[in-house]
């Protein structure tokens, strides 16, 4: 859901609510990684995205 509202504010010109998007999805992907959620094996999931221990960010930019 994040990502779609992304993708609106992007599309419409709106850079600094795309940005802040962008910022919140970072912070819900901590969050449920932290929270154990998801699935490593899928690259979509939480968990694969910020790393299985909440530490490793190096894929920061798949979709959440």
């Amino acid at each position: 859901m994040l990502s779609d509202l992304k993708g609106f504010a992007d599309q419409n010109g709106m850079s600094a609510l795309a940005d802040k998007l962008a910022d919140t999805r970072l912070v819900a992907t901590l969050d449920l990684a932290r929270q154990g959620k998801g699935t490593p094996a899928d690259d979509r999931s939480p968990a694969f995205a910020a790393g299985q221990n909440g530490q490793d960010v190096a894929c920061i930019g798949r979709r959440v």
